[in-house]
């Protein structure tokens, strides 16, 4: 069974969360008319706005980088407050490592929300890759808007 850790996020991560950001956006940008040079662009742009947005509403977040065996696989953002642990971003590189890595990851998790009796939840967009694991795990959605829902996870 392969081993997955985590590990503070560095300067030197920048292509490696910039690759994994893009890889949120493949799908959507497959149905517009840009070149490879406007998609990129395109991509560094929301990327830096996502970074911005982080940095500024959630400051003490931490931002941590998933490995398999030591090489980078994803990245997980986690925002712990005195109500809830809300993951922020949970990306994963699409390998066959991804689902064991997802799911080793919330079970870890949901065993810390479970201790300190605190919700875990995240908020997905419709097309999520990650959505039905989510709810195969036992999140459900509380919320929902046209662009996201927030799906908790409680202890039972």
């Amino acid at each position: 069974m392969a081993t997955f850790t985590l590990r503070p996020v560095t300067a030197d991560d920048l292509p490696l969360l910039l690759q994994l950001y893009g890889s949120t956006r493949a799908a959507e940008l497959a149905l517009v008319p840009w070149n490879d040079a406007q998609r990129a662009a395109f991509i560094k742009l929301q990327f830096d706005g996502q970074t911005a947005f982080y940095e500024s509403e959630y400051p003490d977040a931490v931002h941590s980088i998933v490995l398999c065996e030591g090489e980078p696989l994803g990245r997980l953002y986690l925002h712990r407050r005195a109500h809830e642990i809300r993951m922020l971003d949970l990306t994963l590189l699409a390998d066959e490592r991804a689902e064991a890595a997802g799911n080793q990851l919330l079970a870890s998790l949901q065993a810390e929300a479970e201790a300190v009796q605190l919700p875990l939840n995240i908020h997905l967009e419709p097309f999520n890759a990650m959505r039905p694991i989510f709810e195969r795990l036992g999140f459900v959605k509380v919320t929902d808007n046209d662009t996201h829902a927030l799906y908790e996870w409680r202890a039972a």
